[in-house]
């Protein structure tokens, strides 16, 4: 059956923008003539892009162009009313740095994007990382999302080096990744945790800025929605565990002006317009997309990928999770504090408990290790366990035998409907 096209024609500095929530709904969309760009990333003329299910779509252009689309829709409309101008002005002014940084041989500009959920952070993360690797640059791009991870899965923060633009329809290539455990879906449930894997991963990427191919092109950081009491304090926190040398605040005078106040005066604070296109998410929506990323991990997005499911036995494997509950001061051995106990590795027994968790491959090879400031290898998820034959059913993306064999318990799960 052939859908109908529907064609706009778009004026300069304008875009047109379209969300898909049909369940398995595809949209067909096509350059027609003139230039455009989808969150930074140039469309190629008279290819035809496919968008599925969950799509949120803004395709802006500079100069003006046609453009068509098939398929249905919730909404489509085009809108002159954009902040693109001033986020490529954010990107001009985070290029001058780079520009005197080369001159100077210092690292270039480490700029962090900041804001309540859902005002477009990542996509203007997208936006910035794209515009730099278009003039050559090759950014390092930090996402500490633990909610609504998008480097890896969620429960974790990680950093990836960016080489070339994203691709419209998947995004950035998400090859070798540097990936911390967390474990939780958000930073409230282990705020001792979240702060130590933050400045661990600042140290790390901060040392891999010293890598010529990388040091001018400096890094861009994506934080996650919750930035009142605590989540403030961890902006805080971030900022100066990563030398942050720029912020960008999005929609949030209150967020804005506390930043001002507390952060030093050589760091640029500036305050930015959200899209008009940027939806609010529901509670719903948010879980949904969560699980839709761990099931991209196993099972891939739009070329399939065939994950194996083996077992293993309890013994070949050692399993922990961070964080003791909490015990009282008065119980505590001298010298301990109460958080001490929050990123204490203790062993997990398996057992039926232990069914549709998350659990990451560590590539600390003892528990004698700091397993909490070493990165993992990436993730299995438990699909049976056996207590008579001692024995879990694994869902991994690799082949037998496990790699490494000290895993780290999630609390997030995965349902596997395949």
């Amino acid at each position: 059956m052939e859908m109908d096209e529907e064609t706009f024609t778009l004026e300069s500095d304008s875009e047109l923008r379209f969300e898909i929530e049909e369940k398995d709904a595809k949209v067909y969309v096509q350059l027609k003539s003139g230039f455009a760009e989808m969150f930074g990333t140039e469309l190629v003329k008279k290819k035809s892009y496919e968008f599925v299910t969950g799509a949120k779509v803004a395709i802006f252009t500079y100069q003006g162009c046609t453009i068509g689309v098939r398929g249905k829709t919730d909404v489509r409309y085009t809108s002159k009313e954009t902040p693109m101008v001033q986020y490529l002005n954010c990107h001009a002014a985070l290029e001058q740095m780079r520009t005197k940084a080369e001159e100077n041989d210092t690292r270039g500009p480490i700029a962090m994007v900041v804001g309540p959920s859902d005002v477009g952070k990542s996509t203007l993360c997208r936006i910035l990382l794209n515009y730099a690797v278009r003039l050559g640059r090759r950014p390092l791009f930090a996402d500490i999302d633990v909610g609504q991870a998008s480097i890896s899965i969620p429960g974790t923060i990680a950093t990836v080096l960016i080489e070339r633009p994203a691709s419209i329809e998947d995004g950035f290539s998400q090859t070798a990744p540097l990936v911390f455990h967390f474990g939780h879906k958000s930073p409230n449930d282990n705020k001792t945790l979240y702060t130590s894997i933050i400045s661990k991963m600042a140290e790390v990427t901060l040392e891999s800025l010293l890598n010529k191919r990388t040091k001018y092109s400096g890094m861009v950081i994506n934080t996650c929605g919750w930035v009142k009491g605590e989540g403030y304090r961890h902006l805080l926190h971030t900022a100066q565990a990563f030398e942050v040398g720029a912020i960008f605040v999005l929609d949030q005078e209150r967020l804005y002006n506390e930043l001002l106040r507390d952060i030093p005066s050589f760091v640029k604070v500036v305050l930015l317009p959200k899209s008009g296109g940027v939806v609010e998410r529901t509670k719903a929506l948010r879980i949904d997309a969560r699980d839709q990323r761990i099931k991209e991990y196993f099972y891939g997005f739009r070329t399939p990928l065939y994950p194996f499911s083996f077992e293993v036995k309890w013994s070949d494997v050692k399993i922990f999770k961070i964080g003791a509950p909490p015990l009282p001061d008065s119980c505590m051995p001298i010298g301990m504090k109460a958080e001490d106990n929050l990123t204490k590795l203790v062993a997990v027994q398996p057992s039926p408990s232990l069914m549709h968790h998350l659990l990451s491959l560590s590539f600390a090879e003892s528990p004698e290790d700091d397993v909490i400031s070493t990165n993992v290898a990436g993730f299995v998820c438990v699909t049976d366990v056996d207590t008579e034959r001692q024995t879990l059913t694994i869902l991994s993306p690799q082949p037998r035998p496990l790699p490494y064999s000290l895993l780290i318990l999630s609390e997030l799960q995965f349902m596997d409907s395949h």
